[in-house]
């Protein structure tokens, strides 16, 4: 038995704790832990949690997650997903639907959920899956969290129903090229597969420390693949005298967190003036700053590590500060952001860059020139594309939700004619559990100029923290609140005003927007021009809002 939650969705019931407690657990009130390859003997457990789940978050063997959307929409008085009805495309279209060729490079996440989708939809041709590392695909957020949390081995976190699935697989083999005129993917061991259809879902890989003599070193780790993880939690349970931890993002955050769950001493070093200050902002970041100091981090912001110094034998021994500072650890884990995986692209005539690969909202790449693709497509977190609400300046976005939604979009509009494709429109939505306290978004905070407590306070460790930009609502993000953040995702795509006028529970007496505080000023150059309508991929419609 597989089981994912989509954590995108769920809203912390706990209901799934009750009725399955050996496959679900909460820390803190909101923070949800699960198993993803329980025993059998749970499968009636963890069947009534799924039918339990107020949200239909809970997926039993299977990844796409279109049954449990539709039964949430009608519990929730919504409109259904349309069921996508066979024939009606053009000839072409249906010739590829029957024995057409699709390659899929990256057997990532987005990979799957587009396998799954293009299946589901009625592709019935040869349907490859290329991917660098040697497994199927898998699920990565539980890495940071239950893996390493010493909970679940790093192989129990397989995405479900691919072994059933008619795909040929190449495992353990990079692609290191394409040539879209010959509509060909060549690969490290010097074959080469052929291609009707082309998804580029290669997703990214972590930073390395940038001194390779230094990140060589016995006890330096990073943390993106199975692999990566299963080592640092064999380094984690041997109970290092110290973990230092080189980057306060999300990542660098949970594992902090799950340092402090085993006892182990941790200090962690960030540049910025708080932890996830370039995602959240400095006052929901100094936030944060207050959790992981309470929960005994020693957390070092304003400073970064310049060196790291190792003894006789290779083995990690101290690190140097730029405060002229040392610390002492035995591991340090290395969590400075991701690289996109596009150098394979080099040549291809695509516009790729370090930026990831452009794409329209059709998830159509773009050739050099900016002008689309018809053959290839790109979904998850390599792919930059352009988004309405945001006067349509192309993000990518390293979300779980986010590589789900546009793999959906990209595999039904892989099979489409012209007029049946889908715009990928879904608002951005992100979550990370640290320190027993669940803090989901909606939105893209980063492109705000004010923030606002709008629910809640920072001292309970539980609020809602709205964002805007000229007037507009942009993002929220909540501690410990999830269940208030529908409410926002809908003004988001209405457009409203900022700040927000929700008449709600738990509002301050006092709130007052302040200055969002965010390090890339440069990346707010927009106005809110369009909203977006629907429930489903099929129905969502971006409209023009003009301004006087």
């Amino acid at each position: 038995m597989q089981v994912v939650v989509n954590l995108t969705r769920c809203q912390s019931y706990a209901q799934c704790a009750f009725l399955a407690p050996d496959v679900f657990r909460m820390r803190g009130t909101e923070a949800l832990m699960y198993d993803p390859a329980p025993a059998d003997e749970q499968r009636e457990r963890v069947l009534q949690a799924a039918a339990a789940c107020p949200v239909q978050a809970i997926l039993v063997d299977r990844v796409d997650d279109r049954e449990a959307a539709t039964q949430s929409a009608t519990n929730l008085g919504m409109t259904p997903p349309r069921p996508v009805a066979p024939g009606g495309g053009d000839a072409a279209t249906e010739a590829l639907r029957r024995s057409g060729r699709i390659v899929i490079v990256g057997a990532s996440l987005a990979g799957a959920a587009a396998a799954v989708t293009l299946r589901r939809e009625g592709f019935a041709g040869e349907l490859t899956m290329i991917g660098e590392e040697p497994y199927r695909p898998y699920d990565r957020p539980p890495l940071s969290k239950q893996v390493l949390d010493g909970w679940v081995p790093a192989d129990h976190t397989a995405l479900p129903l691919l072994d059933e699935m008619d795909v040929s697989w190449r495992l353990g083999v990079p692609a290191i090229g394409m040539d879209p005129a010959a509509k060909r993917v060549r690969l490290g061991d010097g074959g080469e597969v052929g291609y009707d259809r082309l998804l580029i879902a290669t997703g990214t890989r972590a930073r390395p420390w940038s001194d390779p003599g230094e990140a060589a070193l016995d006890g330096v780790c990073t943390v993106r693949t199975r692999d990566d993880a299963a080592g640092l939690e064999r380094r984690l349970a041997a109970r290092p005298g110290r973990v230092l931890i080189i980057g306060g993002g999300f990542t660098g955050s949970e594992i902090a967190s799950v340092c402090r769950d085993r006892d182990l001493a941790v200090t962690l070093v960030e540049r910025g003036p708080a932890p996830m200050v370039g995602a959240l902002g400095r006052i929901v970041g100094e936030a944060a700053a207050g959790l992981q100091r309470e929960r005994g981090v020693d957390l070092r912001c304003g400073v970064t590590v310049t060196r790291l110094e190792g003894d006789t034998a290779g083995r990690l021994r101290r690190a140097h500060l730029s405060d002229g500072d040392t610390v002492d650890a035995e591991v340090a884990v290395v969590a400075l952001g991701a690289i996109r995986n596009t150098e394979w692209l080099a040549g291809s005539g695509l516009a790729v860059g370090g930026w990831g690969v452009g794409c329209d909202a059709g998830c159509r790449a773009f050739d050099a020139a900016g002008v689309v693709t018809d053959d290839v497509f790109v979904a998850g977190d390599v792919a930059r594309f352009p988004h309405p609400l945001y006067d349509y300046q192309f993000l990518a976005l390293e979300h779980w939700g986010n590589a789900v939604a546009q793999a959906q979009i990209a595999a039904h509009n892989m099979i489409s004619p012209a007029t049946g494709r889908w715009p990928h429109l879904a608002v951005p939505v992100f979550w990370s559990e640290q320190f027993d306290t669940n803090i989901k978004s909606v939105g893209v905070p980063t492109l705000a100029d004010q923030v606002v407590i709008a629910q809640g306070s920072i001292a309970q460790g539980r609020f809602v923290a709205a964002y805007g930009f000229r007037g507009r609502l942009t993002a929220a993000v909540a501690f410990n609140q999830t269940r208030w953040l529908d409410p926002y995702q809908a003004l988001i795509e209405a457009g409203a005003p900022f700040p927000p006028a929700l008449h709600g529970v738990d509002e301050p007496a006092d709130a007052r927007a302040v200055p969002a505080e965010m390090p890339d000023e440069a990346a707010r150059r927009r106005h809110a021009t369009v909203t977006v309508t629907g429930h489903d991929p099929s129905e969502l419609r971006a409209g023009l809002v003009h301004h006087r």
